[in-house]
């Protein structure tokens, strides 16, 4: 399960990103509204977990931007805002939850588990690059209607580089999103890899994975 945790507290964010790696979840974190409008642009997420008061963009837009553009993602606003007009305007914009700080860490993984349980009310539209379709969704990718078997890191790896395309993607993106700590693949062959093992998997998919030297990989039709 893959949560955005979006928290100009530098502390606060830290904690919650240790708190939620330990509980199993696979966490991405911003101290930013825009930022985290940029991170649900381009990955979809189970849950985000959203700070009301944030530089670039308040949490309440963030919400807004979300639901605007039908994006799947479960979210729950963390704020210090208490009031009943305030939770109205936070739900109103498209939120699931909200949770007043101080909270319980054991009360925030108990609400992000009933999110999860909840059956998703936007469906990710399915992203198709030559002959491969990806179902955010499903989690699942096709080609010409046959299922794709991808291990975790390959999928993440092309779901990126399919929703980029045909930009160039650099290696500390690459590994940001393909592995928990993205220290792990950088300064080893991991990234090389886990490509060489997705380009033979896709070798009659109408597309072409492209290493860019110095920069990258890039995703391209054929």
């Amino acid at each position: 399960m893959r949560i955005l945790v979006a928290e100009d507290d530098g502390g606060l964010r830290e904690v919650l990103v240790q708190g939620l790696e330990e509980a199993g979840f696979f966490v991405d974190a911003v101290a930013r509204g825009d930022d985290a409008i940029e991170q649900l642009r381009f990955y979809d997420y189970d849950v985000a977990v959203l700070d009301w008061r944030m530089p670039g963009a308040p949490g309440v837009e963030v919400v807004a931007w979300a639901r605007q553009h039908r994006r799947p993602t479960a979210i729950l606003m963390l704020t210090a805002r208490d009031t009943a007009s305030d939770r109205i305007q936070g739900l109103d914009a498209g939120a699931d939850d909200y949770l007043v700080k101080p909270f319980d860490f054991g009360e925030l993984l108990a609400r992000i588990r009933a999110l999860q349980r909840r059956p998703r009310s936007v469906d990710g539209p399915v992203i198709v690059r030559g002959s491969l379709a990806l179902d955010p969704a499903r989690r699942e990718v096709t080609v010409e209607g046959g299922r794709l078997n991808l291990t975790t890191t390959e999928y993440r790896i092309l779901e990126l580089l399919m929703r980029r395309s045909p930009a160039v993607v650099d290696r500390k993106a690459i590994a940001e999103h393909g592995w928990r700590d993205e220290t792990d693949p950088l300064g080893s062959n991991a990234i090389d890899v886990q490509l060489s093992r997705l380009r033979a998997k896709v070798p009659n998919a109408g597309i072409r994975i492209v290493t860019v030297r110095g920069a990258g990989y890039r995703l391209e039709e054929a």
